[in-house]
């Protein structure tokens, strides 16, 4: 995968010559919001969703890179790697613009991962990464630019390289034998 700041760079090109003002941070967020709430991999619904924020049927070119962004999430998930790279401005940027895209992919993921898991029970850690993403989402323009803006925005990246993946865990894993045996309490 090319480097995730240059990815982000032609992605906001991409989209913004179609006419979509919308973020890549938005819609990654999206899809690994809806990929950890499991959604699974078929490309159709995520296909669906992205035209929904997009507000229209996405173009050849744009539908192509939202299929390869789909991919580049499934081999992160689904891969031994235990971390998620994050769709966002590279740190050559002004820190408000990385930290208005950190928000972006937050607000993205926790619509993505709402429209997947509705009301389903939630563990306290889930519910406290939620929690944790919600609040991120809006401190984005609470960042200023100096060494302490710089150190907490890269502390909350770190945390969400490994948060989503304790919700994937939790809502995406297939269900075991064992948990198809267990008669339902109706």
């Amino acid at each position: 995968m090319p480097n995730p700041s240059s990815a982000y760079h032609a992605f906001a090109t991409l989209l913004g010559s179609a006419g979509h003002p919308v973020s890549p941070a938005e819609l990654h967020g999206l899809l690994l919001g809806r990929c950890c709430a499991g959604a699974g991999f078929d490309p159709a619904p995520w296909l669906a969703d992205a035209a929904d924020v997009l507000a229209s049927e996405p173009a050849d070119n744009i539908r192509q890179a939202l299929l390869g962004l789909q991919e580049m999430v499934k081999g992160e998930l689904t891969g031994g790697d235990m971390t998620v790279v994050l769709l966002l401005p590279g740190d050559e940027a002004p820190l408000v613009e990385r930290a208005q895209a950190l928000g972006q992919w937050c607000q993205g993921f926790l619509a993505g991962f709402g429209l997947v898991a509705g009301d389903r029970a939630l563990s306290n850690d889930a519910r406290e990464v939620l929690q944790d993403l919600a609040a991120i989402a809006q401190v984005q323009g609470a960042l200023e630019e100096s060494e302490d803006g710089e150190s907490d925005y890269m502390e909350v990246m770190e945390y969400l390289r490994v948060a989503p993946l304790l919700l994937f865990t939790e809502f995406a894993k297939p269900p075991t034998p064992a948990d198809a045996a267990q008669p339902s309490l109706h």
